[in-house]
Protein backbone atom coordinates (compact mmCIF):
# COMPACT_ATOMS: atom_id res chain seq x y z
CA UNK A 1 0.00 0.00 0.00
CA UNK A 2 1.41 3.68 -1.14
CA UNK A 3 2.62 6.10 1.62
CA UNK A 4 1.41 9.29 2.43
CA UNK A 5 4.57 10.45 0.87
CA UNK A 6 4.57 8.61 -2.33
CA UNK A 7 0.58 9.56 -2.56
CA UNK A 8 1.37 13.45 -2.32
CA UNK A 9 4.26 12.85 -4.94
CA UNK A 10 1.89 10.89 -7.49
CA UNK A 11 -0.53 13.94 -6.72
CA UNK A 12 2.12 16.26 -8.55
CA UNK A 13 0.94 14.59 -12.17
CA UNK A 14 -2.17 15.75 -11.18
CA UNK A 15 -3.05 19.34 -12.64
CA UNK A 16 -5.22 21.00 -10.35
CA UNK A 17 -7.89 23.45 -10.44
CA UNK A 18 -6.40 27.26 -10.73
CA UNK A 19 -3.03 25.10 -10.47
CA UNK A 20 0.45 27.52 -11.08
CA UNK A 21 1.88 25.62 -13.63
CA UNK A 22 5.23 26.17 -13.12
CA UNK A 23 5.36 25.57 -9.85
CA UNK A 24 3.94 21.91 -10.76
CA UNK A 25 5.72 19.16 -9.46
CA UNK A 26 6.60 20.75 -6.30
CA UNK A 27 3.23 20.79 -4.29
CA UNK A 28 2.91 19.07 -1.02
CA UNK A 29 -1.09 19.25 -0.47
CA UNK A 30 -2.81 18.17 2.57
CA UNK A 31 -3.71 14.33 1.83
CA UNK A 32 -7.12 13.68 3.06
CA UNK A 33 -8.40 10.15 3.96
CA UNK A 34 -12.18 10.32 5.50
CA UNK A 35 -14.94 12.86 6.66
CA UNK A 36 -17.14 12.30 9.38
CA UNK A 37 -20.06 15.21 9.99
CA UNK A 38 -18.56 18.75 9.86
CA UNK A 39 -14.75 17.02 9.88
CA UNK A 40 -12.35 15.25 7.41
CA UNK A 41 -9.04 13.71 8.66
CA UNK A 42 -6.14 13.76 7.08
CA UNK A 43 -3.27 11.06 6.57
CA UNK A 44 -1.75 11.96 9.22
CA UNK A 45 -4.79 11.17 11.19
CA UNK A 46 -5.33 14.74 12.53
CA UNK A 47 -9.08 15.74 12.33
CA UNK A 48 -9.91 18.94 10.84
CA UNK A 49 -13.19 21.10 11.15
CA UNK A 50 -14.24 21.75 7.56
CA UNK A 51 -15.08 24.78 7.68
CA UNK A 52 -15.76 25.32 3.91
CA UNK A 53 -17.44 22.32 3.16
CA UNK A 54 -15.47 21.03 1.04
CA UNK A 55 -16.23 23.70 -1.47
CA UNK A 56 -19.72 25.11 -0.35
CA UNK A 57 -21.13 21.92 -1.33
CA UNK A 58 -21.13 19.17 1.68
CA UNK A 59 -24.66 20.54 3.06
CA UNK A 60 -25.22 17.27 4.80
CA UNK A 61 -21.57 16.57 6.23
CA UNK A 62 -19.33 14.15 4.92
CA UNK A 63 -20.09 9.85 5.90
CA UNK A 64 -23.65 9.23 5.02
CA UNK A 65 -24.22 5.80 5.02
CA UNK A 66 -28.15 6.40 3.46
CA UNK A 67 -26.31 8.50 1.18
CA UNK A 68 -24.02 5.62 0.55
CA UNK A 69 -26.56 2.88 0.18
CA UNK A 70 -28.64 4.99 -2.17
CA UNK A 71 -25.90 5.13 -4.86
CA UNK A 72 -25.37 1.96 -3.95
CA UNK A 73 -28.74 0.47 -4.59
CA UNK A 74 -28.87 2.95 -7.66
CA UNK A 75 -25.55 1.58 -9.51
CA UNK A 76 -27.03 -2.18 -8.57
CA UNK A 77 -30.04 -1.92 -10.32
CA UNK A 78 -29.25 0.62 -13.60
CA UNK A 79 -25.84 2.20 -13.44
CA UNK A 80 -26.42 4.66 -16.91
CA UNK A 81 -29.17 5.39 -19.90
CA UNK A 82 -28.61 8.02 -22.85
CA UNK A 83 -30.65 11.02 -21.78
CA UNK A 84 -31.40 11.92 -25.03
CA UNK A 85 -33.91 9.06 -25.67
CA UNK A 86 -34.11 7.21 -22.44
CA UNK A 87 -35.65 8.31 -18.94
CA UNK A 88 -35.39 6.70 -15.46
CA UNK A 89 -37.35 7.03 -12.04
CA UNK A 90 -34.73 8.77 -10.52
CA UNK A 91 -34.27 11.84 -12.63
CA UNK A 92 -38.16 11.90 -12.94
CA UNK A 93 -38.88 11.90 -10.00
CA UNK A 94 -35.78 14.48 -9.01
CA UNK A 95 -37.08 16.87 -11.40
CA UNK A 96 -40.64 16.82 -9.85
CA UNK A 97 -39.14 17.33 -6.16
CA UNK A 98 -37.13 20.61 -7.56
CA UNK A 99 -40.24 22.03 -9.47
CA UNK A 100 -42.26 21.80 -6.43
CA UNK A 101 -39.37 23.51 -4.43
CA UNK A 102 -38.96 26.23 -6.89
CA UNK A 103 -40.06 29.58 -6.73
CA UNK A 104 -43.06 30.69 -8.98
CA UNK A 105 -43.41 28.72 -12.05
CA UNK A 106 -40.04 27.56 -12.54
CA UNK A 107 -41.50 24.09 -12.80
CA UNK A 108 -38.93 22.68 -15.77
CA UNK A 109 -35.39 21.29 -14.90
CA UNK A 110 -32.52 20.31 -17.21
CA UNK A 111 -29.68 18.82 -15.32
CA UNK A 112 -25.90 19.21 -16.27
CA UNK A 113 -23.39 17.96 -14.55
CA UNK A 114 -21.88 20.83 -12.61
CA UNK A 115 -22.40 24.80 -11.62
CA UNK A 116 -20.19 25.79 -14.66
CA UNK A 117 -22.50 23.27 -16.92
CA UNK A 118 -25.85 24.70 -15.67
CA UNK A 119 -24.73 28.43 -15.89
CA UNK A 120 -23.49 27.28 -19.39
CA UNK A 121 -26.38 25.80 -20.68
CA UNK A 122 -28.77 28.15 -18.92
CA UNK A 123 -27.05 31.20 -21.19
CA UNK A 124 -27.37 28.67 -24.26
CA UNK A 125 -31.11 28.88 -23.39
CA UNK A 126 -31.46 32.40 -23.32
CA UNK A 127 -29.71 33.11 -26.59
CA UNK A 128 -32.35 29.64 -28.15
CA UNK A 129 -35.56 31.77 -26.45
CA UNK A 130 -34.61 34.85 -28.29
CA UNK A 131 -33.63 33.36 -31.37
CA UNK A 132 -37.12 31.78 -31.35
CA UNK A 133 -38.83 35.01 -30.68
CA UNK A 134 -36.97 36.05 -33.66
CA UNK A 135 -34.73 38.93 -31.16
CA UNK A 136 -31.48 37.50 -32.84
CA UNK A 137 -29.09 40.51 -31.58
CA UNK A 138 -30.87 40.61 -28.28
CA UNK A 139 -27.94 38.26 -26.72
CA UNK A 140 -25.76 40.58 -24.93
CA UNK A 141 -25.16 39.57 -20.77
CA UNK A 142 -24.74 41.85 -18.20
CA UNK A 143 -23.03 40.43 -14.86
CA UNK A 144 -21.46 41.80 -11.82
CA UNK A 145 -17.50 42.04 -10.99
CA UNK A 146 -16.12 39.60 -8.60
CA UNK A 147 -19.46 37.34 -9.63
CA UNK A 148 -18.00 33.94 -10.27
CA UNK A 149 -20.07 31.56 -12.94
CA UNK A 150 -17.91 28.61 -13.73
CA UNK A 151 -14.91 27.43 -16.46
CA UNK A 152 -16.56 26.82 -19.16
CA UNK A 153 -15.95 29.67 -22.26
CA UNK A 154 -18.95 31.20 -21.97
CA UNK A 155 -19.68 30.83 -18.18
CA UNK A 156 -15.83 32.20 -17.39
CA UNK A 157 -16.79 34.77 -19.52
CA UNK A 158 -19.53 36.02 -17.62
CA UNK A 159 -17.84 35.64 -14.70
CA UNK A 160 -16.40 38.74 -13.27
CA UNK A 161 -12.94 37.68 -11.64
CA UNK A 162 -10.47 39.38 -13.33
CA UNK A 163 -7.48 37.16 -12.04
CA UNK A 164 -9.29 34.47 -12.83
CA UNK A 165 -9.12 34.90 -16.56
CA UNK A 166 -5.11 35.54 -16.91
CA UNK A 167 -3.94 34.56 -19.88
CA UNK A 168 -7.21 33.07 -20.95
CA UNK A 169 -9.11 33.55 -23.76
CA UNK A 170 -12.89 34.76 -23.40
CA UNK A 171 -15.91 35.74 -25.46
CA UNK A 172 -15.23 39.30 -26.63
CA UNK A 173 -18.02 42.02 -26.60
CA UNK A 174 -21.09 39.69 -25.57
CA UNK A 175 -20.38 40.34 -21.87
CA UNK A 176 -20.49 43.57 -19.65
CA UNK A 177 -19.83 44.22 -16.21
CA UNK A 178 -21.06 45.90 -13.42
CA UNK A 179 -19.35 47.16 -10.59
CA UNK A 180 -20.85 44.20 -7.22
CA UNK A 181 -23.10 45.51 -4.28
CA UNK A 182 -20.16 46.03 -2.38
CA UNK A 183 -21.17 47.92 0.44
CA UNK A 184 -17.46 48.35 1.67
CA UNK A 185 -17.35 50.80 -1.49
CA UNK A 186 -19.89 52.97 -0.41
CA UNK A 187 -18.53 56.47 -0.47
CA UNK A 188 -18.35 58.09 2.36
CA UNK A 189 -21.02 59.95 3.97
CA UNK A 190 -23.35 58.51 1.44
CA UNK A 191 -26.14 56.62 2.56
CA UNK A 192 -27.34 53.16 1.97
CA UNK A 193 -30.43 53.64 0.03
CA UNK A 194 -28.16 56.36 -1.89
CA UNK A 195 -25.68 53.66 -2.51
CA UNK A 196 -28.07 51.04 -3.84
CA UNK A 197 -29.41 54.05 -5.71
CA UNK A 198 -26.19 54.08 -7.17
CA UNK A 199 -26.18 50.35 -8.10
CA UNK A 200 -29.13 50.57 -10.16
CA UNK A 201 -28.43 53.52 -11.92
CA UNK A 202 -25.14 51.71 -13.30
CA UNK A 203 -27.40 48.62 -14.37
CA UNK A 204 -29.18 50.97 -16.25
CA UNK A 205 -26.34 53.22 -17.74
CA UNK A 206 -24.89 49.99 -19.29
CA UNK A 207 -28.03 48.50 -20.66
CA UNK A 208 -28.09 52.30 -22.30
CA UNK A 209 -24.92 51.53 -23.31
CA UNK A 210 -25.26 48.53 -24.79
CA UNK A 211 -28.22 48.93 -26.17
CA UNK A 212 -31.58 47.44 -24.45
CA UNK A 213 -32.85 45.76 -27.58
CA UNK A 214 -28.60 44.15 -27.62
CA UNK A 215 -29.48 42.99 -23.85
CA UNK A 216 -30.93 39.33 -23.30
CA UNK A 217 -29.88 39.00 -19.41
CA UNK A 218 -28.68 39.93 -16.35
CA UNK A 219 -26.93 37.35 -14.08
CA UNK A 220 -26.42 37.66 -10.62
CA UNK A 221 -25.72 35.83 -7.57
CA UNK A 222 -27.91 36.63 -4.49
CA UNK A 223 -24.51 36.81 -2.86
CA UNK A 224 -21.89 36.85 -4.39
CA UNK A 225 -19.53 33.91 -2.66
CA UNK A 226 -16.31 33.11 -4.49
CA UNK A 227 -15.94 37.03 -4.68
CA UNK A 228 -15.88 37.66 -0.46
CA UNK A 229 -19.17 36.85 0.37
CA UNK A 230 -20.64 40.24 -0.50
CA UNK A 231 -24.47 40.90 0.87
CA UNK A 232 -25.88 43.35 -1.58
CA UNK A 233 -27.97 45.98 -0.02
CA UNK A 234 -31.58 45.03 0.84
CA UNK A 235 -33.81 45.38 -2.53
CA UNK A 236 -30.91 45.19 -4.47
CA UNK A 237 -32.55 42.07 -6.29
CA UNK A 238 -35.73 43.00 -6.24
CA UNK A 239 -34.96 46.27 -7.84
CA UNK A 240 -32.25 44.74 -10.71
CA UNK A 241 -35.61 42.69 -11.32
CA UNK A 242 -37.77 45.57 -12.10
CA UNK A 243 -35.14 46.79 -14.44
CA UNK A 244 -34.98 43.63 -16.40
CA UNK A 245 -38.80 43.60 -16.71
CA UNK A 246 -38.53 47.80 -17.85
CA UNK A 247 -36.59 46.22 -20.59
CA UNK A 248 -37.35 43.22 -21.88
CA UNK A 249 -34.61 41.02 -20.22
CA UNK A 250 -34.32 38.13 -18.19
CA UNK A 251 -32.99 37.57 -14.82
CA UNK A 252 -31.02 34.51 -14.23
CA UNK A 253 -30.24 33.79 -11.07
CA UNK A 254 -27.14 31.72 -10.01
CA UNK A 255 -27.89 29.77 -7.17
CA UNK A 256 -25.17 27.19 -7.44
CA UNK A 257 -24.17 28.42 -3.72
CA UNK A 258 -26.83 29.43 -1.98
CA UNK A 259 -29.51 26.58 -3.15
CA UNK A 260 -30.14 23.71 -0.50
CA UNK A 261 -30.19 25.17 2.64
CA UNK A 262 -27.12 27.76 2.70
CA UNK A 263 -29.08 30.62 3.45
CA UNK A 264 -31.56 28.48 5.24
CA UNK A 265 -34.05 27.80 2.26
CA UNK A 266 -34.02 25.52 -0.03
CA UNK A 267 -33.76 28.27 -2.85
CA UNK A 268 -32.56 31.58 -1.82
CA UNK A 269 -33.84 33.66 -4.31
CA UNK A 270 -37.77 34.39 -3.42
CA UNK A 271 -37.45 33.76 0.31
CA UNK A 272 -34.44 35.26 1.55
CA UNK A 273 -34.44 38.27 -1.76
CA UNK A 274 -37.77 38.49 -2.52
CA UNK A 275 -38.06 37.94 -6.65
CA UNK A 276 -39.11 35.06 -8.62
CA UNK A 277 -36.15 34.93 -11.39
CA UNK A 278 -36.70 33.48 -14.83
CA UNK A 279 -33.81 30.93 -14.29
CA UNK A 280 -32.33 29.66 -11.11
CA UNK A 281 -28.61 27.70 -11.76
CA UNK A 282 -28.09 25.35 -9.11
CA UNK A 283 -25.03 22.66 -8.09
CA UNK A 284 -23.26 22.01 -5.11
CA UNK A 285 -25.69 21.55 -2.28
CA UNK A 286 -28.09 19.76 -5.01
CA UNK A 287 -26.09 16.66 -3.74
CA UNK A 288 -23.97 17.73 -1.36
CA UNK A 289 -21.19 16.95 -3.28
CA UNK A 290 -21.64 13.13 -2.84
CA UNK A 291 -21.87 13.12 -6.63
CA UNK A 292 -21.03 15.95 -9.54
CA UNK A 293 -24.43 17.12 -10.78
CA UNK A 294 -25.72 20.35 -11.80
CA UNK A 295 -29.20 21.99 -12.70
CA UNK A 296 -30.87 24.68 -14.35
CA UNK A 297 -34.82 25.56 -13.38
CA UNK A 298 -36.61 27.74 -16.45
CA UNK A 299 -40.16 29.74 -16.01
CA UNK A 300 -42.94 27.99 -17.47
CA UNK A 301 -43.64 31.51 -18.99
CA UNK A 302 -40.35 31.06 -21.49
CA UNK A 303 -41.38 27.37 -22.37
CA UNK A 304 -45.01 28.18 -23.47
CA UNK A 305 -42.90 30.84 -25.03
CA UNK A 306 -40.99 28.95 -27.41
CA UNK A 307 -44.34 26.57 -27.66
CA UNK A 308 -45.74 29.12 -29.05
CA UNK A 309 -43.46 30.24 -31.60
CA UNK A 310 -42.07 26.76 -32.37
CA UNK A 311 -43.87 25.21 -35.18
CA UNK A 312 -43.79 21.53 -35.69
CA UNK A 313 -40.02 21.63 -33.84
CA UNK A 314 -37.90 23.80 -31.32
CA UNK A 315 -35.16 21.45 -30.67
CA UNK A 316 -32.57 23.14 -27.44
CA UNK A 317 -29.81 20.91 -29.13
CA UNK A 318 -27.54 21.18 -25.71
CA UNK A 319 -26.93 18.27 -23.63
CA UNK A 320 -24.47 16.40 -22.06
CA UNK A 321 -23.67 12.14 -21.85
CA UNK A 322 -24.26 12.58 -17.68
CA UNK A 323 -27.33 14.85 -17.90
CA UNK A 324 -29.96 13.31 -15.67
CA UNK A 325 -27.70 10.70 -14.48
CA UNK A 326 -29.43 8.31 -12.48
CA UNK A 327 -27.02 7.85 -9.84
CA UNK A 328 -26.52 11.53 -9.37
CA UNK A 329 -30.09 11.98 -9.30
CA UNK A 330 -30.75 9.20 -6.76
CA UNK A 331 -28.10 10.80 -4.79
CA UNK A 332 -30.17 13.92 -5.21
CA UNK A 333 -33.69 12.67 -4.21
CA UNK A 334 -31.79 11.24 -0.95
CA UNK A 335 -30.12 14.00 -0.28
CA UNK A 336 -33.35 16.60 -0.07
CA UNK A 337 -34.69 13.59 2.05
CA UNK A 338 -32.32 13.91 4.58
CA UNK A 339 -32.31 17.80 4.53
CA UNK A 340 -36.38 17.94 5.06
CA UNK A 341 -36.41 15.00 7.45
CA UNK A 342 -33.69 16.33 9.41
CA UNK A 343 -35.66 19.84 9.60
CA UNK A 344 -31.56 21.32 8.26
CA UNK A 345 -33.40 24.20 6.96
CA UNK A 346 -34.60 25.59 9.86
CA UNK A 347 -31.76 24.56 11.57
CA UNK A 348 -29.61 26.69 9.22
CA UNK A 349 -32.23 29.54 10.43
CA UNK A 350 -30.67 29.24 14.00
CA UNK A 351 -27.42 28.26 13.39
CA UNK A 352 -27.10 30.85 10.89
CA UNK A 353 -27.76 34.12 12.79
CA UNK A 354 -25.42 32.52 15.60
CA UNK A 355 -22.50 32.22 13.81
CA UNK A 356 -22.45 35.91 12.34
CA UNK A 357 -22.79 36.86 16.17
CA UNK A 358 -19.63 34.70 16.72
CA UNK A 359 -17.64 36.15 13.91
CA UNK A 360 -18.54 39.37 14.48
CA UNK A 361 -16.53 39.06 17.67
CA UNK A 362 -13.35 39.39 15.67
CA UNK A 363 -13.53 42.44 14.82
CA UNK A 364 -11.16 43.42 18.09
CA UNK A 365 -8.35 41.90 15.97
CA UNK A 366 -6.27 44.83 14.73
CA UNK A 367 -5.81 43.21 10.99
CA UNK A 368 -9.61 42.28 10.79
CA UNK A 369 -11.20 44.84 8.23
CA UNK A 370 -14.57 43.41 7.92
CA UNK A 371 -17.32 40.23 9.26
CA UNK A 372 -19.93 40.18 6.76
CA UNK A 373 -22.42 37.13 5.81
CA UNK A 374 -25.74 35.95 5.84
CA UNK A 375 -26.84 32.15 6.82
CA UNK A 376 -24.10 29.69 7.16
CA UNK A 377 -21.53 31.56 4.73
CA UNK A 378 -19.05 34.32 5.84
CA UNK A 379 -16.19 36.26 5.30
CA UNK A 380 -13.54 37.63 7.85
CA UNK A 381 -11.21 39.92 6.01
CA UNK A 382 -7.91 41.09 6.88
CA UNK A 383 -5.54 43.66 6.09
CA UNK A 384 -2.32 44.88 7.34
CA UNK A 385 -2.77 48.38 6.45
CA UNK A 386 -6.47 49.04 5.86
CA UNK A 387 -7.02 50.04 1.96
CA UNK A 388 -3.42 48.94 0.91
CA UNK A 389 -4.20 46.44 -1.64
CA UNK A 390 -0.98 45.51 -2.14
CA UNK A 391 -1.98 41.84 -3.67
CA UNK A 392 1.27 39.56 -2.74
CA UNK A 393 1.08 41.01 1.00
CA UNK A 394 -2.67 40.16 0.54
CA UNK A 395 -1.81 36.95 -0.22
CA UNK A 396 1.10 36.09 2.14
CA UNK A 397 -0.96 36.91 4.98
CA UNK A 398 -4.37 34.82 3.65
CA UNK A 399 -1.64 32.22 3.68
CA UNK A 400 -0.27 32.69 6.83
CA UNK A 401 -3.70 32.43 8.49
CA UNK A 402 -4.65 29.48 6.64
CA UNK A 403 -1.34 27.26 7.36
CA UNK A 404 -1.87 28.25 11.51
CA UNK A 405 -5.76 27.33 11.55
CA UNK A 406 -4.98 23.78 9.64
CA UNK A 407 -2.37 22.93 12.15
CA UNK A 408 -5.01 23.68 15.03
CA UNK A 409 -7.28 21.61 13.33
CA UNK A 410 -9.40 24.09 10.87
CA UNK A 411 -9.77 24.25 7.19
CA UNK A 412 -10.48 27.95 5.91
CA UNK A 413 -10.79 28.77 2.43
CA UNK A 414 -7.95 32.05 1.92
CA UNK A 415 -9.47 33.84 -1.35
CA UNK A 416 -6.33 36.27 -0.74
CA UNK A 417 -6.70 38.35 2.01
CA UNK A 418 -10.50 36.46 3.51
CA UNK A 419 -11.27 33.85 5.35
CA UNK A 420 -14.11 31.98 3.69
CA UNK A 421 -16.25 29.72 5.58
CA UNK A 422 -19.47 27.64 4.58
CA UNK A 423 -20.03 25.11 6.58
CA UNK A 424 -22.29 21.92 6.88
CA UNK A 425 -25.54 22.27 7.91
CA UNK A 426 -25.48 20.39 10.47
CA UNK A 427 -22.64 22.22 12.04
CA UNK A 428 -24.11 22.69 15.80
CA UNK A 429 -23.15 25.73 18.00
CA UNK A 430 -20.26 24.29 19.74
CA UNK A 431 -18.80 23.58 16.71
CA UNK A 432 -19.07 27.71 15.55
CA UNK A 433 -17.67 28.10 18.87
CA UNK A 434 -14.71 25.39 18.03
CA UNK A 435 -14.39 27.10 14.42
CA UNK A 436 -14.36 30.73 15.64
CA UNK A 437 -11.92 30.41 18.91
CA UNK A 438 -9.18 28.68 16.21
CA UNK A 439 -9.55 31.37 13.74
CA UNK A 440 -9.20 33.36 16.39
CA UNK A 441 -5.94 32.16 17.35
CA UNK A 442 -4.62 31.55 13.63
CA UNK A 443 -5.04 35.44 13.13
CA UNK A 444 -3.35 36.69 16.25
CA UNK A 445 -0.39 34.28 15.14
CA UNK A 446 -0.36 35.71 11.76
CA UNK A 447 0.17 39.07 13.21
CA UNK A 448 2.90 37.56 15.58
CA UNK A 449 4.78 36.04 12.83
CA UNK A 450 4.50 39.30 10.81
CA UNK A 451 5.30 41.89 14.02
CA UNK A 452 8.27 39.07 14.48
CA UNK A 453 9.63 39.40 10.81
CA UNK A 454 9.46 43.19 10.69
CA UNK A 455 11.88 43.25 14.57
CA UNK A 456 14.12 40.63 12.81
CA UNK A 457 13.37 37.64 15.34
CA UNK A 458 12.52 34.09 14.39
CA UNK A 459 8.91 32.59 14.38
CA UNK A 460 9.18 29.52 16.67
CA UNK A 461 5.17 28.86 17.47
CA UNK A 462 4.14 25.68 18.94
CA UNK A 463 0.76 24.55 17.72
CA UNK A 464 -1.44 22.25 19.94
CA UNK A 465 -2.28 19.23 18.35
CA UNK A 466 -5.63 18.95 16.67
CA UNK A 467 -8.60 17.75 18.33
CA UNK A 468 -9.03 14.11 18.05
Amino acid sequence: MSTSAELKQRDNQFIHPWDDIVKLGGNQRTLLDRGEGVYVYDSEGNRLLDAPAGMWCVNIGHGRKEMAQAVYDQIMALTYVSPWSMTTGPAAQFAADLAELSPGDLNHVFFTTGGSTAVDSALRFVQFYNNMRGKRAKKHIIAQKRGYHGSTFLSGTVSGKERDKSNLDVVEGLVHHIEAPDLLQKPAGQSEAEFLDACIASLESMIAEVGADKCAVFVAEPILASGGVIVPPEGYHQRCLEVCRKHDMLYLSDEVVTAFGRLGHCFASEDVFGIVPDIITTAKGLTSGYIPMGAFLVSDRLIQEIKDRGGDSAVFANGFTYSGHPVAAAAGIKNLEIMQREKLFEQVRDTGPYMQQQLQTLRDIPIVTDVRGLGLMACVECELEEGSRDLDTDLALGSRIDRHCQAMGLIVRPLINMCVMSPPLTITRQQIDEMVAILRKGILLAMQDIENEKAGTRSDHRHPSPAA
